[in-house]
């Protein structure tokens, strides 16, 4: 596999905490208006453009994009961003509470992307492919890392660990309480090493930010046709990303919240759901403990739900998981979610906000039945993607997040 290092925009050491921003996508656009009104330097003024207007605008009209060109131009201009002297590594390590994951920024080939030799297990909307499509081409950069891992070997995680030492160029706690350290690694022969050491591994995979690696390819393929002329060296023939080894990455829960009963009654709700599930009763919060244990939470109760034998099929890579355990044998038969992705009875709380917000959306009247689902494993998520199958939606919730602004791709 092919890693290639860059000379990235990036902040200066000052400025980098004002300057880093959540994924473009994680952040409703008041979210992203709020941060800007106290933070003029925030990177929401160039991958959330949008906000630079008093009054609704649609993100496909490249001249929103522009206002996102020009901010970037002026942190560049101010001295608050500086391009590298000369291509790079960055070692990025982030702690998050008692989690610490060590990886590094480097850029990725678009046509192994194409060869499917960067592994996927999304879906992802053409309308927001679209969107960032522009954004990149406007912008000129890709303004935010997709989120790679490999298969943890031990040499070349130990490779990388070895640069993850010594005076760092940033080092910063975010509002999220997450603490970014990068090092920038420019010797050209550790650089080799690193880049040597991922020649035989046969695949990546996109742990997040399918959409931002979609438009990243098709951007290439738009550019390529404008230059026909093209080498193959350019820049935009690479994306920017992150990777980290799986071993070191932590899926959270990813949860389900329904508003109505389809019209049932409880005690009707309770029998249908009990000729699939074993119902146990449980005194206090449930968070499911393992795999194929479900939490419900329905009037003030928590109830522990196991799927009998014959509701999957073990071997099922798709099958197995308890997302579509759920939706196979409740949310469509019983409740009537046939889709997921477009149905406004089911919403979708990530884990990160905790088995309490479950309870909290359900005592307020907000959803009447709430399952706490148990995460989706690293291993779950490397199956489905080598053989090639897509995972029903929201079916992992990676944390920690990483940061865009801190390096940035220019192509």
């Amino acid at each position: 596999m092919i890693v290639r290092p860059f000379r990235a925009l990036r902040p200066t050491r000052e400025m980098v905490s004002k300057i880093a921003a959540k994924p473009y996508d994680v952040v409703t656009e008041e979210q992203a208006r709020e941060v800007a009104k106290v933070n003029p330097y925030t990177w929401y003024k160039v991958t959330r453009p949008e906000i630079h207007f008093d009054h609704p605008v649609d993100t496909l009209d490249p001249q929103v994009h522009v206002k996102g060109k020009e901010h970037m131009e002026w942190l560049i201009k101010n001295g608050y961003m500086f391009v590298e002297d000369k291509p790079a590594i960055y070692i990025y390590q982030q702690h998050w509470r008692d989690h610490v994951q060590t990886g590094f920024f480097a850029t990725f080939s678009v046509d192994e992307y194409i060869e499917n030799k960067i592994k996927k297990h999304e879906l992802t909307r053409k309308d927001k492919e679209d969107e960032r499509v522009i954004h990149f081409k406007v912008v000129g950069a890709q303004t935010g890392p997709v989120f790679l891992m490999y298969k943890s070997r031990p040499e070349i995680d130990e490779l990388i660990m070895k640069h993850a030492s010594g005076e760092p160029e940033y080092d910063f706690v975010d509002e999220s309480g997450v603490r970014h350290i990068v090092w920038v690694l420019k010797d050209d022969n550790e650089i080799q090493k690193i880049v040597d050491a991922f020649k035989d591994v046969d695949a990546f995979y996109i742990a997040d930010g399918h959409h931002r690696a979609a438009a990243s390819v098709r951007t290439a393929l738009d550019l390529r046709q404008e230059n026909p002329n093209y080498t193959g060296e350019e820049e935009f023939n690479y994306f920017l990303a992150a990777i980290f080894p799986h071993t070191q990455l932590r899926i959270l829960d990813y949860n389900r919240v329904v508003k109505d009963l389809n019209g049932l009654s409880e005690e009707e709700f309770m029998k249908k759901v009990s000729e699939k599930f074993t119902i146990t009763p449980w005194d206090g919060i449930y968070k499911p403990e393992r795999k194929h244990t479900i939490g419900m939470y329905l009037s003030g109760k928590w109830y522990k739900l196991e799927p009998k034998p014959g509701t999957y099929d073990e071997n099922d890579a798709i099958d197995s998981l308890d997302v579509s355990i759920l939706q196979k044998n409740l949310l469509a038969p019983i409740l009537g979610i046939e889709n997921p992705r477009t149905d406004k009875r089911i919403d979708f709380v990530g884990g990160i906000l905790g088995i309490e917000e479950l309870q909290r959306l359900v005592d307020e009247g907000k959803f009447k039945v709430a399952f706490a689902m148990y995460p989706t494993s690293i291993e779950d998520l490397i199956k489905v993607s080598d053989e090639g199958k897509i995972m029903p939606p929201k079916s992992t919730w990676f944390e920690p997040k990483l940061k865009s602004g801190i390096v940035v791709h220019l192509i």
